[in-house]
């Protein structure tokens, strides 16, 4: 079998492509390293590095393949209400390519990695009849570019499945990204005494997904039956923790004395966020098996060994209005 994997080099890309590879498939990926590192591919991969926008590059690269996962987006949810253009072309316009491109090659199946956001602020926990009122850029983005993947899946005549991972942790997470990853930032920030940024009051309440408890139920997504034009939600609903209790999980793994920095509240922040796993387990046989407090253990560790970095202000910031939270108009990180 042979498996084509956007944003290969990226964090949930490049753990699945890991997997895939391991399991004796011939695993093709690209990325065009906005967010992803060489570093994170795994040995026997297929790598090219291409933006999935390019049409042309993602017709060649497909040839051949069986399975496409579409796992590459710049995944800045709070960015976006800043930066929608960036959003749009990085998260609705390349998954337009990788539809043109899996549609011209006559692929058997694609799975498209989308996110809670597309959720925005209904009542949680979030079940997939829930209806989708995304509140943000990112997640407006993310739920057009399903309504995509259906319309032309269905046009053309191949299999989908919307996958819907939310907070993910684990190694290989870009941990000098000020604009996501909460975890990681607390971790690099504590690793080198410096206290946590949190926005707002911290009772934003999330669930946190180690990676591996991803991977498992997208490659049975991949490869099981009855799954077809599903949308199904990665992760677990257990352990629903706020922001602060976060930052106190964390400093309690690396006996940190916690003296958070409260920041105002970001604009289009939802305050509750979390999905039900029940159609996980029932098609998927999802469980999880990665607890929080082990999942964050293994992502101190890893920053740990890999060292400490600045925090990189590598994307742009199109809407300089005074919403922009001075954590990224004043570098604070």
């Amino acid at each position: 079998m042979q498996v084509f994997i956007s944003g290969a080099a990226g964090f949930l890309g490049s753990h699945l492509a890991e997997s895939y590879v391991g399991q004796g498939a011939h695993v093709v990926g690209c990325d065009n390293l906005i967010g992803g590192e060489l570093s994170n591919l795994p040995e026997g991969i297929q790598f090219e590095q291409a933006d999935c926008c390019d049409v042309g590059a993602m017709k060649r690269l497909m040839g051949g393949s069986d399975l496409v996962y579409h796992c590459a987006a710049i995944a800045t949810e709070g960015l976006s209400v800043f930066s929608p253009a960036l959003i749009a072309q990085h998260v609705y316009q390349n998954t337009a390519a990788m539809l043109a491109a899996a549609a011209s090659n006559g692929i058997g199946r694609f799975i498209n990695c989308s996110s809670m956001a597309r959720y925005g602020d209904a009542q949680a926990p979030f079940t997939e009849d829930t209806k989708p009122q995304p509140v943000d850029p990112y997640g407006i983005a993310k739920y057009a570019a399903e309504m995509l993947v259906k319309n032309v899946a269905d046009t053309h005549g191949f299999e989908y499945a919307i996958a819907v991972p939310h907070n993910i942790i684990g190694p290989k997470q870009k941990y000098d990204d000020p604009y996501r990853n909460v975890a990681s930032i607390m971790i690099n920030r504590m690793l080198k005494g410096e206290q946590p940024i949190i926005y707002g009051d911290g009772g934003q309440k999330r669930c946190f997904s180690f990676v591996q408890d991803c991977v498992d139920p997208l490659m049975k997504m991949g490869t099981r039956d009855g799954i077809a034009s599903e949308v199904i939600n990665i992760g677990p609903d257990e352990e629903y923790i706020s922001i602060l209790e976060l930052a106190h999980t964390i400093a309690d793994l690396m006996n940190f004395t916690l003296d958070p920095i409260f920041v105002p509240e970001r604009p289009r922040e939802v305050r509750y966020a979390t999905c039900s796993a029940d159609k996980a387990r029932r098609l998927l046989d999802y469980e999880t098996k990665v607890s929080l407090r082990d999942g964050l253990r293994s992502i101190i560790e890893w920053i740990r060994a890999n060292g400490t970095r600045p925090f990189q202000y590598h994307l742009p910031i199109e809407i300089d209005s005074p919403l922009v939270p001075n954590t990224w108009k004043q570098r604070m990180m």
